[in-house]
């Protein structure tokens, strides 16, 4: 019955047998504008609303801030295009910070935007809520934020399913969106021509009298705060970036036309609402947000079809918030996933379920948005000052590790300065903003944001310490394998007996770990086995879940490994074998190669390593995956005997910069 839910509601397991998979997992350029593109966009839904409302009695101001808005998303889309280019697999904030600038300023990066991926999940959803309500009666506003907690749940499974189910369901709805609103603009401008003379005029004057008022410092500031208010508008610029792993072959062009596609339709829906409420005197009504009063105003006099009209773009509006929470979980879990394999968050999050997606980093996320969500109480205007000084943060390193690049390659890129000036220009606007952001914002609640990114930074190192002092014991064990025979043609030697008692070791890689699990067997048992089996797994997680080469590449290193084994059994006189395989869930995969091995050799005992601690905790539960009890419990529920081997590993202080950060089991 537990597997028939989770079929229907999650889908059947994926195999990596299956034909054809990586094309059936990965995204053209048109899917991916609506999977990672719709972030972006579908900010044009509270971003232009929140300028405008900040303007306060100067509206006429929001044309400068509409220019400025395109002039941004213009320069920060070229910049990620390059960055594109130079990380072909997955050019992200973290990875980007990390590989130019160091590991620290890699998990600030890192840190800033996995919370900034749990707000895009939170202010999405909220918004959408707000669009959504805003045509229905406000006695039932009441429900807003249960419908905005049922649609966190149910994008949570969407996303357990896998990336292409959870975006073709939006393709539609995409381009209803799209549609209604070029529709709109379009409708706007064509109609109400002649009040452009008019919008330029009072712009001018209205310029006059701040100046004249408040002077040009105030101008600059009225002008400042709501350009800050409506920076939310930028930040899913940087998911196509981050996102090329899931993008289809040939991966730059991919995301290069994506970025393109995203750029373009978010410049102009940006700066057309901002005219387009000008144009229309648009007002705030209480309960309803500024498109929704515009587009009433666009279709007032449609008659029937006007009433239809807006509630379809109103509801397209609901629909895409919604689609564009799926860059938080299409792009936070990927990020969590980089990080726990440089150790910097425990390795589980880099894990892969059988529909070969990061289901602990979904889940992590969701449950985060839906605490962000009750603490907010579903506030977009709160959320937005939340919103977006993180991802100013990614972006300033981003584009600061691009300018250390070019100039480091000056010698041997003949194109190093225009690139370098792209970049440049990136730099400088996006640290202004950056430093904009956190003095407009950070009386507002912005220091809350701040204080939490860095308390996420500070356990990122705490946990990286942790793994590093763990690696620095385990170099220990690892000289055991100066006596190991190294990789090449084994030793001749019979083979083995299929009627002798069989010592059926799990191994995980040729290491030192394995092989004192190896050396305990004749330690405890003397002579009592005449042969060695290895068992081993390849795990399939998102470090190499990029391509059928990484999946071949892993395949033949696990088998190498496996095969080290038994050269060091055979050089010892013993009959030998091995059991190879891949897969996403190592202890199922563990279980077959079991059954496969039990029945060649009958006269078997399996034995597995596990890592013992001075002291156990709860940090080391969590940081560590205790494969072999799981293991035991399962291999006992199949009559198979399963013994395992203690091998101590004292814990120790942070080893310093020297130390390795080799993962321990």
């Amino acid at each position: 019955m537990k597997n028939l839910l989770r079929s229907v509601t999650v889908g059947r397991p994926r195999s990596l047998r299956e034909p054809g998979l990586f094309h059936k997992v990965s995204l053209i350029a048109v899917f991916a504008w609506v999977g990672l593109g719709a972030d972006g966009l579908s900010s044009s839904c509270y971003g232009p609303e929140e300028t405008f409302r900040a303007l306060g009695a100067n509206p006429h101001l929001a044309v400068f801030v509409a220019l400025a808005s395109a002039v941004t998303i213009a320069a920060i889309c070229l910049s990620y295009s390059q960055i594109i280019a130079l990380f072909p697999s997955g050019g992200g904030g973290y990875l980007v910070a990390s590989k130019l600038l160091g590991p620290t300023a890699g998990v600030v990066s890192g840190s800033a935007l996995l919370i900034d991926y749990v707000l895009t999940i939170t202010i999405s959803v909220a918004s959408g809520a707000d669009a959504l309500f805003s045509f229905l009666p406000p006695a039932w506003a009441q429900w807003k934020l249960p419908f905005a907690f049922a649609g966190i749940a149910g994008l949570t499974l969407l996303n357990l399913r896998g990336v292409r189910e959870s975006v073709l369901l939006w393709v539609p709805v995409f381009f209803v969106f799209v549609g209604t609103h070029a529709f709109a603009l379009l409708y706007a401008f064509v109609s109400h021509a002649a009040g452009f003379g008019d919008v330029a005029r009072a712009t001018v004057q209205e310029v006059r009298t701040v100046s004249q008022e408040a002077g040009w410092f105030g101008l600059f500031a009225i002008l400042l705060k709501a350009y800050s208010m409506g920076a939310g508008t930028y930040t899913g610029i940087e998911a196509v970036s981050n996102g090329l792993p899931i993008l289809r072959e040939p991966r730059v062009r991919t995301g290069r036309r994506t970025m393109a596609y995203m750029g373009v339709s978010l410049a102009l829906t940006v700066s057309g609402l901002l005219f387009a409420y000008l144009l229309y005197r648009v007002e705030p009504v209480e309960g309803k947000t500024l498109n929704a009063v515009l587009f009433e105003k666009i279709a007032a006099g449609w008659g029937g079809a006007g009433p239809v009209f807006v509630a379809v773009t109103l509801a397209s509006e609901a629909a895409l918030l919604l689609v564009a929470a799926q860059a938080g979980f299409l792009d936070g879990p990927r990020v969590l996933a980089s990080m726990a394999l440089d150790r910097w968050f425990p390795t589980r999050f880099a894990s892969l379920s059988d529909r070969f997606v990061t289901q602990n980093g979904v889940l992590l996320m969701s449950g985060a948005a839906l605490a962000m969500l009750l603490v907010t109480g579903g506030s977009v205007g709160l959320l937005v000052v939340l919103y977006a000084i993180n991802v100013f943060i990614t972006f300033t390193l981003s584009q600061l590790g691009m300018v250390v690049h070019w100039w480091r390659e000056r010698a041997v890129e003949p194109r190093w300065r225009r690139r370098l000036a792209v970049n440049g220009f990136g730099l400088v606007l996006t640290s202004f903003i950056l430093c904009s952001l956190t003095v407009v914002k950070f009386g507002e609640g912005g220091w809350v944001t701040l204080l939490v990114t860095a308390l996420l930074a500070a356990a990122a190192f705490g946990i990286r310490r942790h793994y590093r002092g763990v690696a620095a014991q385990l170099t220990r064990l690892d000289a055991a394998l100066a006596d190991a025979p190294p990789a090449g043609p084994a030793a001749p030697a019979s083979a083995p007996d299929p009627q002798g008692r069989t010592a059926v070791v799990l191994v995980n890689g040729f290491n030192g770990l394995g092989l004192h699990t190896v050396l305990h067997v004749p330690r405890l048992f003397g002579d009592t086995f005449d042969n060695f089996v290895f068992l081993s797994v390849g795990a399939v997680d998102a470090g190499n879940f990029k391509g059928v080469a990484e999946l071949d590449a892993l395949r033949a290193h696990t088998a190498a490994g496996a095969e080290r084994y038994a050269a060091w059994a055979r050089a010892r006189g013993y009959g030998a074998a091995t059991f190879t395989a891949i897969g996403h869930d190592v202890a199922r995969e563990l279980l077959a190669l079991a059954a496969t091995a039990r029945k060649e050799f009958p006269r078997s005992v399996f034995f597995a390593g596990q890592l013992q601690f001075a002291e156990e905790t709860r940090l080391n539960r969590l940081l560590h995956n205790h494969t072999a009890a799981d293991l035991q419990r399962r291999f006992f529920a199949a009559g198979l005997p399963f013994v395992v081997l203690p091998i101590r590993v004292a814990d120790t202080p942070d080893p310093g910069p020297a130390a390795g950060a080799a993962a321990p089991a």
